[in-house]
């Protein structure tokens, strides 16, 4: 497995989409609105930012509403994310997701549940 992403809640992906583009020389690579979000991931070189705005009421703007814009997650990529998700199950993780999902970029996607990760709320990938 290998670094993908961190999902970073905001109220305006654009604005900080632009903001990140003019610090850091990041682009723009992949926009979409998908299960109630506007997504905007930009391009660090060895990952991701994953930019979630909220477009209705959900996880993200409950999110935002409790804790705040920040890093919402990070983000694993595996080629088998059956085979991840059976692991984390015989480590005794407790899954968000107990099978993949859709995900943004029509990736597969499942969650394990912070409790049992260091306070993380960490994402399987699979591209």
């Amino acid at each position: 497995m290998e670094f993908d992403h961190a999902g970073i809640a905001t109220e305006d992906a654009g604005e900080l989409a632009e903001r990140y583009e003019r610090l850091f020389g990041l682009e723009v690579v992949h926009e979409e609105a998908f299960d109630g979000m506007r997504i905007v991931f930009l391009d660090c070189g060895n990952g991701y930012f994953e930019l979630l705005e909220p477009l209705e009421d959900g996880t993200i703007s409950r999110y935002l509403a409790d804790a705040g814009p920040g890093v919402h997650h990070l983000a694993l990529a595996t080629d088998d994310i059956d085979a991840a998700l059976e692991r984390a199950r015989d480590e005794g993780v407790s899954l968000v997701d107990e099978e993949p999902r859709p995900g943004a970029w029509g990736h597969s996607v499942a969650f394990l549940h912070p409790r049992d990760t260091g306070g993380v709320l960490l994402e399987f990938v699979e591209h």
